[in-house]
């Protein structure tokens, strides 16, 4: 794998790998160290035997210093009434301290002899030597081992305990710490998929699993945006239907009014054709915008000249508007080329444009500016309309608002800059209103276009596919 397919810094490969890592050398830890206890517990004599077995051979060495053979002989029959096994006192050469001489057997016996601290493996209750612990060379006590002394006696309860239930219990919290890691945040996901499904479209993640670093973390964080995306979208369409049915009332009842009087035949003509054209572009509107905000397929992208577009808008505003051109001015260089897609692009203006003239005194002016901010441009279009008050320069992008209060269909439907932001933002741009000196700035921020512009520089203005002179 090459260091760049490595995964990050917080991926969840690097909290499984430790995981993983630490549960293997705790059990090599666990298996080490209980193997050694076990080892102790099972093969060597306790500290206790340990301890009586020397308490026994100071006796002995005792018995010998103070009574020689006497005294070995009546310690002997003392240790006949306290251990049942064997026992005896013997010389550096084997030889019995006490009067009573060694067997053949005995004898034979000594020559297979432990020491207390040597590990116990075979069955049975094997002899034991323990030197004199004053003077080693005078003698040692030999001691069939009690079997009280006998190591290994819990050594299946042992085995069961540190091989069955202590990995058992280690592994039963390696299963906690991957539920923890892994399974509890996947239920917060299936529970919010499940609130989808029951139409529960406000329900988020909690913020212990969104704040994580890794690719858990992202998902629920894709989760909460998508969360965020269907509720703003079926929240957008509701009120787009509920508005759209609102306006339609208007010229459907003009339609019904009309209906029932008693007009010429041509007035009624030319009202139906009215109302028609208005529920029309109304109907168009409203499924345009509403495509836009649910659209997510990439424009084409291509490079566009500000000043072009805009002569070919303002020539198709005059003629609509009645104003003018001199009353529409346009100050951005010829050097500004911007990257997008050309219908859009043209639309969104064209809505800005009318909105400014629409709100602006007969004799107003109606200005473009631009400048370069980077790698975009800055772009802003300034009318004479007196502005609008501050808590009203977002409102004004929601669709169906009209704050003059115009009727549906003379003054705009209110759908033209909601229209516009939607275009702007599909091309990766940005919308926003701000108040001037005399009226209302609409500034757009675009993607520069840094391509060699100069072969283009003597293109007539272009064309825009499908774009109509009409009133938003």
């Amino acid at each position: 794998m090459k260091p760049s397919e490595l995964p990050g810094r917080h991926s969840l490969f690097w909290k499984l790998a430790c995981l993983l890592v630490a549960f293997c050398l705790l059990m090599i830890w666990l298996s080490w160290s209980w193997g050694r206890y076990m080892e102790q517990r099972n093969q060597f004599l306790s500290d206790e035997a340990r301890g009586t077995l020397a308490r026994y051979a100071a006796e002995a060495e005792r018995a010998w210093r103070d009574g020689r053979q006497e005294g070995v002989d009546a310690w002997l029959r003392t240790m006949h009434w306290r251990e049942a096994g064997w026992v005896g006192v013997i010389g550096g050469h084997l030889q019995s301290l006490g009067s009573q001489p060694l067997s053949e057997a005995e004898t034979l016996r000594l020559t297979f002899l432990r020491g207390p601290d040597w590990p116990i493996h075979k069955k049975g209750l094997p002899w034991l030597r323990v030197p004199f612990p004053e003077n080693p060379s005078a003698g040692s006590l030999v001691i069939e081992l009690p079997e009280r002394f006998l190591p290994g006696r819990y050594k299946t309860f042992w085995r069961v305990i540190t091989n069955g239930v202590i990995p058992g219990l280690f592994t039963l919290l390696l299963c906690v710490g991957l539920y923890r890691l892994l399974v509890a945040p996947l239920n917060n996901l299936r529970e919010q998929a499940n609130a989808w499904r029951a139409d529960q479209l406000n329900v988020r993640l909690s913020s212990g699993i969104t704040q994580r670093p890794d690719e858990l973390g992202e998902l629920a964080r894709a989760f909460d945006s998508m969360a965020e995306r269907l509720q703003s979208t079926v929240a957008l369409q509701q009120q787009l239907l509920r508005d759209l049915s609102h306006e339609l009332r208007t010229p459907l009842s003009r339609l019904r009014v009309a209906s029932e009087g008693e007009q010429a035949l041509l007035p009624l003509r030319e009202r139906i054709g009215r109302e028609v054209d208005i529920m029309q572009r109304l109907v168009e509107d409203t499924l345009q915008l509403a495509w836009l905000d649910t659209e997510r397929t990439p424009l084409p992208d291509e490079a566009i000249q500000i000043q072009a577009l805009w002569e070919m808008l303002t020539d198709n505003a005059c003629y609509e508007s009645g104003w003018p051109s001199l009353q529409l001015q346009c100050a951005v260089e010829a050097s500004c080329w911007v990257r997008g897609h050309l219908n859009t692009l043209a639309q969104a203006l064209e809505n800005i444009l009318r909105n400014a003239i629409r709100h602006s005194p007969p004799g107003g002016v109606v200005g473009l500016g631009g400048r370069r901010d980077g790698d975009c441009w800055h772009l802003w279009l300034e009318d004479q309309g007196g502005g609008v008050a501050e808590a009203d320069l977002e409102r004004i992008f929601s669709p169906f608002i009209r704050l003059d209060g115009s009727r549906p269909g003379d003054g705009g439907f209110g759908l033209g800059l909601s229209i516009a932001r939607n275009a702007v933002q599909r091309q990766g741009g940005r919308l926003w209103a701000e108040n001037s000196a005399d009226g209302l700035r609409l500034n757009l921020r675009l993607k520069a276009h840094d391509g060699s512009c100069e072969a283009m520089q003597g293109r007539s203005a272009p064309a825009v596919d499908g774009l109509q002179p009409q009133i938003a």
